[in-house]
């Protein structure tokens, strides 16, 4: 005989713990000090909801911001925040006017950049930072194109239409070595625009990986990112290891109860939301304090096994958290879904609700 008990409404929720962010950026800030953080909070704060994170950042200490796009910025600046922001990926349609009169400061890579800023038309010079390519090969002029970019820089600044502050650039973090050749050629780059007559008020080079494990590349701050998260940046090493929680748990509600030999939970929760399909017959959730393996995951459901035991409609299932409640970490579903734990929580479709505690 098979019995079927059910709910109507699925309400999954990603709950973002603002203590445990705090924590991480205080542990991060202290590990790097005197340098300073500059708190990542690009694509909606990796997933997590931009304004409350971003707050929650400035209140643990990071001194300064970044997000990739001006919109992200100008979103930030009126909601009333006002320490350092930069801005470093734009495109031939982005309002330098908008972004340089708010005060976020603009990550340059190339030569069209300054001509799209000079002729921006605002009434206050826009604040640069200059970017060099180290062998990422994202964004940033190549050691080729850095002497052009840096005396073009310097002719706007005596014309009074910008402010050079820092030399930045990202590093690739495949591997230490990399990352040491890369800094070298940071260093060679500094050298060649300081010879040419700039100045900087700042160098940044590091995020969370080099920030963590390369002293000497963390400059003035570090860009911290999924680290503040509580996501490892390596391969090797958990969050927990370097000492920081995960902010994020994803909970969904069981929103029926199969009894056919077995008991089948089915979650409110589905691929739409974000859940990923790869690796699910080495997945579990936590429900009722065990792992509980997953069947199948459709567009707003999935469907977990809970053999004997009894669960009821409207019972928490945990898909990943801090571990407090049996769950595993992102890091964990992320090594099953054959993916990074920086896409699991990126990824969590706007239409799941965050909800905040501290």
């Amino acid at each position: 005989m098979t019995s079927i008990d059910a709910i109507d409404e699925p309400l999954p929720r990603a709950v973002i713990d603002l203590g445990a962010l705090r924590r991480n950026i205080a542990h991060l800030a202290a590990h790097i000090a005197p340098a300073e953080v500059m708190f990542a909070v690009k694509a909606d704060a990796y997933g997590h909801g931009l304004l409350p994170v971003a707050r929650a950042g400035i209140e643990a200490g990071a001194t300064s911001l970044a997000v990739l796009e001006i919109p992200a910025g100008l979103v930030l600046r009126s909601a009333g925040i006002e320490v350092p922001l930069l801005a470093w990926l734009h495109g031939t349609d982005t309002d330098f006017r908008a972004g340089i009169e708010a005060g976020i400061e603009l990550g340059v890579s190339a030569d069209w950049q300054l001509a799209a800023i000079a002729a921006a038309g605002a009434d206050r010079p826009a604040v640069v930072h200059l970017k060099v390519d180290t062998g990422l090969s994202r964004n940033g002029a190549t050691a080729e194109q850095w002497p052009a970019l840096v005396d073009e820089a310097l002719a706007l600044q005596r014309r009074g239409l910008l402010r050079i502050r820092a030399a930045w650039s990202h590093l690739a973090d495949a591997s230490l070595a990399d990352d040491e050749a890369a800094l070298a050629e940071f260093h060679a780059a500094v050298a060649v625009a300081e010879a040419r007559g700039a100045t900087f008020e700042i160098l940044h080079l590091a995020a969370s990986s080099a920030g963590i494990r390369m002293p000497e590349a963390r400059f003035d701050l570090v860009r911290f990112g999924i680290a503040a998260y509580g996501i490892s940046p390596f391969d090797d090493r958990s969050g927990a290891d370097l000492g920081l929680t995960p902010v994020m748990r994803l909970e969904a509600p069981v929103t029926e109860v199969h009894v056919d030999g077995t008991t089948h939970a089915r979650l409110g929760i589905g691929f739409a939301d974000g859940v990923p399909t790869l690796g699910t017959a080495k997945a579990s959730v936590a429900l009722g304090g065990r792992p509980r393996p997953i069947v199948s995951v459709e567009a707003d459901t999935m469907l977990v096994d809970v053999g004997a035991d009894r669960v009821r409609r409207g019972d928490t299932a945990t898909l990943f958290g801090p571990g407090t409640a049996g769950e595993v970490n992102a890091e964990l579903w992320a090594d099953w879904a054959e993916t990074i734990a920086d896409e699991l929580v990126t990824c969590l479709a706007p239409r799941v609700p965050r909800v905040y505690v501290d």
